[in-house]
Order: structure tokens, then C-alpha cells, then sequence
């Protein structure tokens, strides 16, 4: 016989129900497209350079935040946690860490184009591999800090899921908000907002666009503004009850992947058996 959990206090089923496929969604279609980039990566010789590791270590990150999805849909479903509050302190690290590896890798790749669009420098494999391992290790710092008592993970209002609890607004909230935000959100955004106007104008004198200089960053601030901004606003109202309704849907891999011309040469030959005489001629260039 199955146990009918009563409904989280301010939401009506059909929010609940709502919240849960949105989620389902997210973890399923993100799972697909950031699976199909990590399986080209494998595949296909040709995309396994140093500069689409990092794009690589994009996919993996968004692939921990679908299985947080994942697990946060089911709850919904549920209507309750039913991992209890170890689970949820383990929910929630496992979701900032994805998440800020996600952000720290992206702000990798826009150095990296930077460098090969504008300095026409090569990547090598060791700064590679050295920018990823430190794109997670300082994501892991970041995410373990609440475990440690700076910051706190707790339930979400709809309380099926676990995030930085952003209810209190105290001086440990605010202190630890205040520098993850400088960090880990201004700080990569400074860095993609400067490499990718610096690429748009080189792409500008020679005239010919390889991809949209402008959506990297829209996709960053599109993603995790809300979310920051939600953040903030708790640091200065005593916030009681912040709606979880809209979560952000967070592909950023794939995007990274159909902007890269040679990834997305690599994507169509894994899908068709067919290479194109773009990425053939792309990577002769490297």
C-alpha cells in the first residue's frame, strides 16, 4: 500500500506535479544532450584535444546537476525527502559542487578561446588537464565549506530538495555569500565577458563569426542570475518563503559544444558516421 504524504504547505498538487516533471525534464534532456557531448569526446579522435577537455569537464559537471535534478523530481513526486538530513547535507554539496564546476570550467573555455582566437597560442595537454583538476578542486572547497559550518545546506521551501539555505540572512550567511559570489560568479563572468569581447572583435575586423561571441555569457547569467539574485535579496530581507518554481534548466555543456566548430563537426559524425570537411580542416589548423 502506498503512504499519500500530504502536500507541502503553500503549494497545490498541480504545482508539486509541475515542479517534478520540470525536473524530470531537465535531468533526462540534460542527460542526453551532455551524454551525447561526453560520448563524442570518446568516439571521435579527432575531438579529444586539449581545449575540448575542458568542454568536456563542462559535461560532466552539468551531468552531476541532472542526477540532482533527478533526485529532487522523484521527491517532488513523493512529496517529501526521503533520504533524511544526511541525504540532504550530501544533496545539497553534490549539487554546489557540480554547479560551481560547471561555472569554473566555463570560465576555462572562454580563456582558452581567447588564447586561440586572439593570441593564437595552443593549448597543451598538462595546462589542460591542470585547469580542470583545478576547476573541481575549488569547486569541492567552495561546496564543502556549509559542511564545515561557513554557510548551511538545507531543504528548499518545497522541502524535496536541498540547496544553501538562503532563509537566515545572518552574519554567516551573508560573510560566506558575499565571497562565493566574488569568486565563483563575478570572477568567471569577468573573465568570459573580457575573453569573449575581445574575440567578437577579432571576429569583427576579419568578418567572418565562427560562433555567437555573446552566448556564453547570456547562458551564465540566463542560468544562475536568478538564483544569485534570490540569494542577495535574502541577505537583506528576512526572507520566510522564496518559491522554488522556477528552476533554470542548465545545458550549458551542449551549448558549449553546437558553438564549438569542431565539436560540433565531431557531433555530427558520431550521429551520422559522416565527417565534414569543416572539422577536418579545423583541426589540420590547430
Amino acid at each position: 500500500m502506498v503512504t499519500a504524504y500530504p502536500l507541502p504547505e503553500g503549494f497545490t498538487e498541480l504545482e508539486v506535479f509541475a515542479i517534478g516533471t520540470a525536473l524530470l525534464v531537465e535531468a533526462l534532456l540534460g542527460f542526453c544532450l551532455n551524454g551525447l557531448t561526453i560520448i563524442s569526446f570518446r568516439k571521435i579522435k579527432e575531438l579529444r584535444t586539449p581545449s575540448n577537455l575542458l568542454v568536456l569537464s563542462i559535461a560532466l559537471a552539468d551531468c552531476g546537476i541532472c542526477i540532482n535534478a533527478f533526485i529532487a523530481a522523484f521527491s517532488s513526486f513523493l512529496r517529501y525527502w526521503p533520504y533524511g538530513s544526511d541525504g540532504c547535507q550530501i544533496h545539497g554539496f553534490q549539487g554546489f559542487l557540480t554547479a560551481l564546476a560547471s561555472i569554473s570550467s566555463s570560465a576555462a573555455v572562454a580563456w582558452d578561446r581567447y588564447h586561440h582566437y586572439c593570441t593564437r597560442s595552443k593549448l597543451q595537454w598538462s595546462t589542460a588537464i591542470s585547469m580542470m583538476v583545478f576547476a573541481w578542486l575549488f569547486a569541492a572547497f567552495w561546496s564543502v565549506m556549509p559542511l564545515l559550518g561557513w554557510g548551511e545546506y538545507d531543504y528548499e521551501p518545497l522541502r524535496t530538495c536541498c540547496t544553501l539555505d538562503y532563509s537566515k540572512g545572518d552574519r554567516n550567511y551573508i560573510t560566506f555569500l558575499f565571497a562565493l559570489s566574488i569568486f565563483n560568479f563575478m570572477i568567471p563572468g569577468f573573465i568570459m565577458l573580457t575573453a569573449y569581447q575581445s574575440i567578437h572583435q577579432k571576429f569583427k575586423k576579419s568578418g567572418h563569426y565562427k560562433f555567437n561571441t555573446g552566448l556564453p555569457l547570456k547562458t551564465l547569467v540566463i542560468c544562475w542570475g536568478p538564483y544569485c539574485l534570490l540569494c542577495f535579496y535574502a541577505a537583506v530581507e528576512n526572507v520566510m518563503f522564496i518559491s522554488p518554481k522556477y528552476r533554470m534548466v542548465r545545458l550549458c555543456a551542449f551549448v558549449y559544444a553546437l558553438g564549438n566548430e569542431n565539436y560540433r563537426g565531431g557531433i555530427w559524425q558520431f550521429l551520422t558516421g559522416q565527417k565534414t570537411e569543416k572539422a577536418e580542416v579545423d583541426n589540420k589548423t590547430k
